[in-house]
């Protein structure tokens, strides 16, 4: 039996922090040899960290990377362990997304990235080429700085795999665990049997089970051992990078990191067996059929053993069962994290929140209380960093540690109800329940002197005061009243950031908070600089539908009890008068519901569709319940409104991505802001789907009342789109 331990790391890198980085990577190679691996691998360009983005530019990053591998070549750190370090690096004229092999302090080959992310949140074509060479490895000229320490003039750089004394080790990266025509099927045909891959993957909600499937799948087709390392924390961007680091043997994960964790260093370990490999892989007639005449890869020998024999003391690591989270776990955790990295590396004290009451403001609120909870926890588990950023942040002196997260709330976090004439006493008093369970310093003002100002000033400059609609007003002056509103609570929340902490004798300033989420995004049912402009959003890519099941989770489980109440009251802007036969609602405001909105966001981005084939899909999804013509109204009224508020998402507040629909302009949504709303061909087309519908008599059975869909499922085939599960609406495309 060829025994082997290896280790996986998950790390939170932070984009061109060499200092903090180079770090990280030398307590996870150190943890990973005193637990007995002789294989580390480490995330994608963890040297650099993955976000560096247009730094990959400049001539500096790749030379601080080489820089900060020399280091790691110098010392001991690669002694008796087969370390992957993943690092930027220039061939010629071009620049890749590498992984590194060293052993002994000397480079045993360099792995170009083969297969580049280009889509959705990343922009890796941007910065690199992929290697296309798959016929031969090259001979490598090393920078004098690495030569003279290694005494190394060469390596071999291209597509290949090490030929180890007792075994074969080949690498992938991230980006080739999905892709069709993966290396590790050739590569296993070949005979290699450990697969490495560094990666750079984000959290998204209901994301994690196509990677773990992708990753037991890799060693189910063709056997072998997978192991599987990832970035973990908001490395400077919009992205978490969710860890869950692990390693798969013939099929089972044996070893699984943690998701979500305020760790800056998680070393995972696992014993396999690789003549377990072996047996499973002769065991398919089709495997040793092809691998008869597949083509060979080049290889690079090392006389060297990574294995060690059986010896009654440690045996292999045996299947677990994949951990998954819930989504409302997901949303409490994933923005958790991210809040925390943003505030211990951002230099603020605490972050302010414009707590309204409603769903949003109030589970924004409950993920700062949540950060707070994970702070507390991890002080407890004897995480010395956390700790040490806890009492930095808290201004703690003279011993003081956080043991209690509502204490450690009231240090940095601060929530603000801003109401006006048109706010009702039950939002006021939800929000101070809010305030008052997560434990965050609470103010409670009125700004209708400062809104009245603004209209006094106005009517002095016109002769003319506005009046809301209910009172008379045109729809104009209804709405600038309302915008009136808006913004000045977003001016007001600046004002308190940069100054209560003066108030209070702190040092320092506060992030505000943002709080609309990605469905009123889509709509642009926000006002352009009003409160939900600000430093960060961590819901800005959650939808409504799954932000009021995680009210209702968080209500029980994070022991926010109030939010119950929050997520059972109708969403309210509270921006014109309530009068006793009228009360705004969003819902009505927008013309649609909020599980519409889900709906529409998934088929416009994650299905592509234009309005035509939109109402082609919702023609099938609520056959029964409208008929054609009111489908099309809706899509109609939809595309409206979209294309006129576009303009609105190029100024959105930086948002925690989270959503496969968001509408975010400046790095996910790549669409223009300048639309013909009117869509005259597409609403034409249209059209003429209608009157062929009715001509040809299409039972349609139109419903009594206006009718919201409560779910629907996306065939997993194609663009069709099948009505499913009704009456679940935490049920998503």
């Amino acid at each position: 039996m060829r025994l082997l331990k290896v280790a996986t790391c998950s790390l939170n890198q932070w984009a061109m922090d060499f200092d903090l980085n180079l770090r990280n990577i030398k307590e996870s190679i150190t943890r990973a040899k005193e637990l007995g691996a002789t294989i580390r691998v480490g995330p994608e360009l963890e040297i650099t960290g993955y976000g560096c983005e247009d730094h990959f530019f400049e001539p500096d990053t790749v030379a601080h990377a080489w820089e900060c591998l020399t280091e790691l070549l110098s010392g001991e750190w690669t002694e008796g362990i087969l370390c992957s370090i993943g690092i930027p690096i220039r061939e010629g004229s071009t620049l890749y997304n590498c992984q590194v092999f060293c052993l002994n302090r000397k480079i045993l080959l360099i792995r170009p990235k083969m297969c580049l992310a280009g889509d959705g949140n990343y922009r890796e074509p941007r910065w690199f080429s992929a290697w296309k060479h798959r016929e031969q490895l090259i001979d490598f000229q090393l920078p004098n700085i690495v030569s003279e320490t290694t005494s190394q003039k060469s390596v071999p750089f291209g597509y290949g795999y090490l030929m180890f004394s007792d075994t074969m080790v080949a690498a992938e990266t991230c980006e080739e665990l999905f892709t069709p025509d993966a290396p590790r099927i050739e590569l296993a045909l070949n005979g290699v049997e450990i697969f490495v891959n560094a990666s750079g993957s984000h959290h998204q909600l209901r994301k994690l089970n196509i990677r773990m499937d992708r990753i037991k799948n890799a060693t189910f087709i063709c056997g072998g051992v997978y192991i599987y390392s990832n970035h973990k924390g908001c490395d400077g961007g919009r992205l978490y990078f969710d860890g869950c680091s692990c390693v798969a043997v013939n099929g089972d994960i044996v070893a699984q990191g943690s998701q979500f964790s305020l760790k800056d260093v998680e070393v995972l370990v696992a014993q396999v067996d690789l003549d377990a490999v072996v047996s499973y892989r002769g065991a398919i007639s089709s495997l040793r059929d092809q691998a008869s005449y597949k083509p060979k890869v080049p290889s690079v020998a090392v006389h060297y053993k990574l294995c060690h024999t059986f010896d009654f003391q440690e045996f292999p690591t045996l299947p677990i069962d994949v951990k998954y989270h819930v989504p409302e776990e997901e949303i409490a955790l994933g923005p958790s994290c991210w809040l925390w990295d943003y505030l211990r590396r951002s230099g603020a004290s605490g972050y302010l929140l414009p707590l309204s009451g409603g769903a949003d403001s109030s589970s924004v609120a409950a993920i700062v209380g949540c950060m707070c909870q994970l702070v507390i926890e991890a002080i407890a588990d004897g995480d010395e960093q956390v700790k040490a950023d806890a009492i930095r942040i808290g201004k703690y002196h003279n011993g003081e540690v956080p043991h209690n997260s509502k204490e450690f709330a009231k240090r940095i976090f601060y929530t603000v109800y801003m109401g006006t004439e048109n706010s009702s006493e039950a939002t006021r008093l939800r929000a101070k329940a809010v305030s008052d369970e997560i434990g965050s310093h609470h103010i409670d003002m009125k700004i209708d002197v400062v809104i009245s100002a603004l209209i006094s000033l106005f009517h002095t400059l016109t002769g003319r005061r506005p009046c809301y609609e209910v009172d008379g007003g045109s729809n104009t002056e209804n709405l600038a009243l309302q915008n009136i509103q808006a913004r000045v609570r977003m001016v007001v929340s600046f004002m308190l950031a940069s100054l209560m902490p003066w108030v209070h004798s702190k040092s320092g300033f506060y992030l505000v908070l943002g709080s609309s989420n990605v469905d009123e995004a889509l709509r642009g049912y926000l006002t352009k600089y009003d409160c939900s402009s600000a430093d960060l959003n961590p819901i800005g890519s959650v939808s409504k539908v799954d932000l009021r099941s995680f009210l209702r989770w968080a209500s029980v489980n994070l022991g926010f009890t109030s939010l119950a109440e929050v997520e059972a009251a109708p969403p309210t802007a509270e921006l014109e008068p309530i009068r006793a036969n009228y009360s705004q609602l969003d819902e009505v405001d927008m013309g649609m519901t909020y599980e519409e909105l889900s709906l529409y966001g998934r088929l416009r981005k994650i299905f592509r569709c234009g309005p035509v084939s939109m109402f082609q899909n919702l023609v099938h999804v609520w056959h029964g319940r409208l008929t054609s013509s009111e489908v099309a109204a809706k899509v109609k009224h939809f595309f409206k409104y979209y294309s006129m508020n576009r303009h609105k998402m190029t100024v959105l507040t930086p948002s925690y991505h989270a959503e496969s629909y968001s509408p975010e302009d400046n790095r996910f949504d790549l669409r223009q802001f300048l639309y013909n709303t009117r869509w005259p061909y597409q609403f034409h087309k249209i059209d003429e789907l209608v009157q062929k519908s009715e001509a040809c008599g299409i039972p349609l059975v139109k419903p009594s009342e206006p009718t919201a869909l409560e779910t629907s499922k996306v065939h997993a085939g194609g663009m069709g789109v099948i009505a499913a599960n009704a009456g679940n609406p935490s049920t998503g495309l």
